[in-house]
């Protein structure tokens, strides 16, 4: 990679997606447990429920395309974090409701960073939460 290359980067991930079997069911989920709406849309033929961001944001999605993407019910993979922001309590505390399990004990980060947790969704898959404040 050369210096210009690594100048011009602005963050390390551009983009995201969470595979589900069940779309409807992994979107109602993470409708209620983030609390937010996700816009729904079709690329090339595959569902996908983008989560709602600022323009400059990193985006993500869930997206239903079995043939390629299969929820990690093993949980051993690749973490994603989603931001839990204004609280990872109170984020915490919807997960249940919304059809999924804490996985695990929440995490105070050093140097003020904030705290971390995660959960299994409706899929299986293991998401990461993260917060600068956990109260």
């Amino acid at each position: 990679m050369t210096a210009t290359a690594t100048a011009t980067a602005t963050r390390a991930i551009s983009w995201f997606e969470i595979p589900a079997l069940d779309f409807d069911r992994a979107v109602r989920f993470y409708e209620a447990a983030l609390d937010q709406p996700m816009h729904r849309e079709v690329f090339g033929g595959v569902p996908m429920a983008v989560f709602a961001r600022d323009e400059e944001a990193t985006g993500g999605a869930i997206v239903c395309n079995p043939r390629d993407m299969r929820p990690s019910v093993t949980g051993d993979g690749v973490a994603v974090y989603l931001n839990a922001e204004p609280t990872l309590q109170a984020t915490l505390d919807r997960i249940k409701p919304a059809g999924g399990k804490i996985d695990g004990s929440i995490v105070e980060l050093p140097n003020e960073i904030g705290f971390i947790a995660f959960f299994i969704d409706t899929e299986g898959n293991r998401i990461g939460l993260h917060a600068r404040h956990l109260r």
